[in-house]
């Protein structure tokens, strides 16, 4: 030390300011080691006071620290008011004595797995369901001339989209509560649906649909109600049991599967969870009712129930009421339907299917069925409702087209020969752009029928195709180079019919022909599959007219159809 003071001073003051260097180069440094500083939910939560009471719930439940690991979450935060309201509900003065069940299912329902902005609402079920399994349901009220988004019907969004590390934050004005009461219990609880319990009990199915769920990850365990309230019932004509089973129970015995009053309930109860997001989209309903389906059809926003054409005449449906129905209980969903509904009795009837009346094609409101030629592509990516094919949509060679010729008096070889003068084409029908094109048919009744496929000839760089119908491959294929010219020898059409063809226009064309593909029972009532699958890589276009559901005892000749018209022609 003696030494280092008898240096001089400058040389002093060097060295320790080497010595100070050495010793920071040696401490540890702190090292920023995240660059997002965006709070996680449940940091989020602790620094909004207003959110304390369902942090609390998140802490006991031990759903705080999960709700702070990294994923992409949906959580629905009830403020402070909502979780009081709920205590008071319950009978509580704290979180501490509410049973430590109800709050973990409380949690649960409120938190999904999956990140969902309100843009994705719809008026509808959630697509993603909560982490108890159960889904949301949102949409849309008007509470003094306050527009606002509702969650289960009964709580509002008071804030949305609110973008966390983890997530996204919706805030609510009522704590969601798990729907505990089974489809039996929840009609029983109904005032309105007094008359439908009754005939629940009566038949039996009031003990079906109290069963608690064995599997509720599994939607097919569920099951789905169309009820019919006091008032759809008075509307018809009944407002006691007793009348209903004397109009429908033919038996005497409602209990009796077969009985009419128990089919009568069978066929308002559906397999699987089914809200009215999937009632939307699904084109016929199964039910609960022996090989009997309910046809379903969306006019603008309203669902209607066995509403059809058959022969020409519109039947009127019936309307599912959006603003009650969608309700959950713990096995399912319930439904009401603003009028009476009875299984519809029918025979087969013939199906005259254009492959050009499809939704896709419909929705061409400049060409479809306008006069004048016309040629509109589809591609992949604008299919899915009644026509796919598998092809992709970055393939320019994958579509499918409608094509139309110009109206006039006279009939050409061509497409004007066809039904309606138009058809539906299928470019490159072959393994590499789309093999497989899959049709959604009309209604067909359940029976027993022929099918017959009609197209327009192209005499090379076709082939054979093989037709499915709901995945059952037809015995016989369709050859694409055939025409009319197999009446070259003027052979009568009875002949040619046990030959598995006829001349289904008139007048008849050459390049057009209609071949039998083989007989089918059709099971269910309800709209079917029906798959064109080419044999061969065809370099052609194809065109296809019309599939003929005739009942195997019809006359398979007549009526024809009217070539460039939209008409049938009767045998004379």
């Amino acid at each position: 030390m003696k030494r280092l003071l008898r240096l001089p001073s400058l040389l002093r003051l060097t060295l320790v300011f080497l010595i100070a260097l050495v010793f920071q180069n040696c401490s540890e440094q702190k090292i920023k080691e995240t660059t997002d500083e965006t709070l996680n939910i449940t940091e989020y939560l602790r620094e909004n006071p207003d959110y304390s009471m369902f942090l609390e719930i998140l802490d006991i439940t031990n759903y705080a620290s999960f709700m702070n690991t990294y994923g992409t979450y949906t959580i629905f935060i009830p403020n402070n008011a909502a979780v009081q309201a709920y205590l008071n509900d319950v009978g509580a003065t704290s979180l501490s004595q509410v049973p430590m069940t109800d709050l973990q299912n409380i949690a649960m329902l409120h938190i999904l797995d999956q990140k969902v902005n309100t843009t994705s609402f719809t008026d509808g079920k959630i697509a993603t369901p909560s982490l108890y399994g159960q889904y949301l349901v949102t949409g849309a009220s008007n509470k003094n001339g306050v527009s606002s988004t509702t969650v289960n019907k009964d709580a509002s969004i008071i804030a949305s989209n609110i973008e966390l590390g983890n997530g996204v934050v919706h805030v609510i004005d009522k704590v969601l509560r798990v729907a505990d009461k089974t489809l039996a219990q929840t009609i029983e609880a109904d005032p309105n649906l007094s008359l439908f319990t009754e005939v629940l009990k009566a038949t039996g199915w009031f003990e079906t649909l109290n069963q608690p769920l064995t599997d509720k990850t599994d939607i097919d365990s569920y099951l789905t109600v169309l009820a019919q309230t006091n008032e759809v019932f008075e509307a018809a004509g009944y407002t006691t049991l007793d009348q209903l089973k004397s109009r429908y129970s033919h038996l005497n015995n409602p209990l009796d599967l077969k009985d009419s009053l128990n089919l009568f309930v069978s066929y308002r109860v559906l397999p699987r969870l089914q809200y009215l997001a999937d009632i939307a989209i699904t084109p016929s309903l199964v039910t609960k009712a022996p090989l009997e389906v309910i046809s379903t059809k969306l006019s603008k926003d309203t669902i209607l129930l066995n509403e059809d054409i058959f022969n020409g005449v519109l039947e009127k449906g019936v309307a599912i009421d959006r603003s009650v129905s969608d309700v959950t209980a713990s096995n399912g969903v319930l439904h009401y339907v603003e009028g009476n509904m009875a299984i519809k009795k029918r025979v087969p009837a013939p199906v005259y299917f254009e492959f050009t009346d499809i939704a896709e094609f419909r929705r061409l409101t400049a060409f479809w069925k306008k006069p004048g030629a016309a040629y509109e592509k589809l591609t992949v990516d604008n299919a899915g409702i009644d026509v796919t094919w598998d092809g992709k949509a970055s393939d320019a060679n994958a579509y499918i087209a409608y094509n139309k010729a110009a109206d006039g008096t006279g009939i050409t070889s061509g497409i004007a020969g066809c039904w309606g003068a138009d058809v539906c084409e299928i470019f490159r029908f072959r393994d590499a752009n789309a093999q497989n094109v899959a049709f959604k048919t009309p209604v067909i009744i359940k029976g027993r029928y022929k099918i017959w496929i009609s197209y327009r000839q192209q005499a090379t760089k076709l082939g054979n195709v093989k037709v499915f119908f709901d995945g059952i491959e037809m015995p016989r294929q369709v050859n694409l180079h055939e025409g009319g010219n197999t009446d070259t020898a003027n052979t009568p059409e009875t002949v040619l019919e046990s030959q598995g063809y006829k001349r289904y226009a008139s007048p008849w064309s050459n390049r057009v022909n209609c071949r039998l593909v083989g007989v089918v029972d059709v099971t269910t009532t309800g709209r079917h599959t029906l798959m064109l699958q080419s044999q061969g890589n065809f370099s052609a276009q194809s065109w296809f007219d019309i599939a003929e559901f005739r009942p195997v005892e019809m006359n398979q000749l007549w009526p024809k159809f009217a070539a460039g018209k939209s008409t049938l022609v009767q045998q004379p």
